[in-house]
């Protein structure tokens, strides 16, 4: 499994903002079109960059985990969010979908192996990813470890992690009748697709609060409202992913065929208090991953900007960096 590590680590510098050297929107199939930028250096080490969600897109911020003297940085909107087109659509949506895009999008930019980087929802994705496509994969860095099960949602939805947030999980609950919260994904989802733009965008700024106000270990809960637009796309993708179990075939899919990625490297970065996606996951994926490295960081959430998790995963992309010949790359 590698080391696991709980100590304090130095803030690292992020690296200066990059400008793309290429964007574009790229025709996916099934009436979608996805937005794909490249930036860093055109003939660096690639790596692909995942964001969460389901329906978080991509920012600036992503690309500053990366030396751009070192590495050619490939970010993009997955179907139905940031810049991709039609916005919010769940139409032609799925996990094997997003998988598809990302394999055509390696091939269209010429690259034969590269390094999957991804967060939470990225992170789910980058296992599948990896386990489909292992041949193109060079390693996986993962940050706040998602799996996609049963259990994970119900923490989330169910009440577990509104036990250590009881005034904003009572917030979140009191939209939904009584007798429909059992299932708040569910019941959600009812408000999130009703065809109402009002009722819509109410619900979606509601699910997309619930999650933001836990992101950070230094949150005092309180967060603004989300524009009207992220918040729908956000909240309606997520749900829909949330509502089909991911699209997987069964609960723990991903730890079912860990076989397939046994021989690629990872290392996992992951909060020690992340109350989105608790360390447990990234524990149990470390310890069948014979060649993952799990840190574990201390004093730090859920979020990608929180500051230990940014050192780790600065300090792991440099690192990789000074020897890209150690991954055939």
């Amino acid at each position: 499994m590698g080391k696991v590590s709980g100590q304090k680590r130095a803030v690292t510098p992020l690296y200066p903002p990059i400008d793309p050297f290429d964007q574009r929107m790229m025709e996916v199939g099934d009436a979608h079109r996805v937005y794909v930028e490249q930036c860093g250096r055109p003939d660096g080490i690639p790596v692909v960059v995942l964001h969460g969600g389901p329906g978080g897109g991509c920012s600036p911020t992503m690309r500053r985990y990366f030396d751009p003297n070192v590495y050619r940085i490939i970010l993009f909107d997955q179907r139905g969010c940031g810049r991709s087109r039609p916005h919010a659509s769940v139409a032609d949506n799925t996990t094997w979908h997003l998988v598809r895009d990302i394999e055509l999008i390696r091939s269209t930019l010429g690259i034969d192996r590269w390094i999957v980087f991804g967060g939470s929802w990225g992170a789910t994705l980058s296992l599948i990813y990896g386990q489909e496509h292992p041949e193109h994969t060079a390693a996986l860095i993962l940050r706040g470890v998602f799996l996609m099960t049963q259990p994970e949602l119900d923490w989330f939805y169910g009440g577990g992690a509104g036990q250590f947030w009881p005034d904003l999980w009572e917030r979140f609950v009191s939209l939904v009748p009584e007798d429909e919260r059992g299932n708040l994904i569910l019941a959600y989802n009812k408000r999130l697709f009703s065809g109402d733009p009002a009722q819509e965008i109410r619900f979606a700024r509601a699910w997309a609060t619930w999650e933001n106000a836990l992101a950070s270990v230094s949150s005092n809960g309180l967060t603004g409202d989300s524009p009207a637009e992220y918040a729908r796309a956000f909240a309606r993708l997520e749900n829909h992913y949330f509502q089909n179990a991911g699209f997987l075939s069964e609960d723990q899919q991903i730890m079912a065929r860990l076989d397939r990625i046994k021989g690629i490297p990872g290392v996992i970065v992951q909060g020690r208090y992340d109350m989105i996606c608790p360390p447990h996951s990234a524990y149990e994926l470390a310890k069948q991953w014979p060649k993952a490295r799990l840190e574990l960081i201390g004093q730090a959430g859920h979020a990608l900007s929180e500051p230990g998790i940014t050192a780790e995963l600065i300090c792991t992309m440099d690192a990789i960096g000074q020897d890209r010949t150690a991954l055939g790359l």
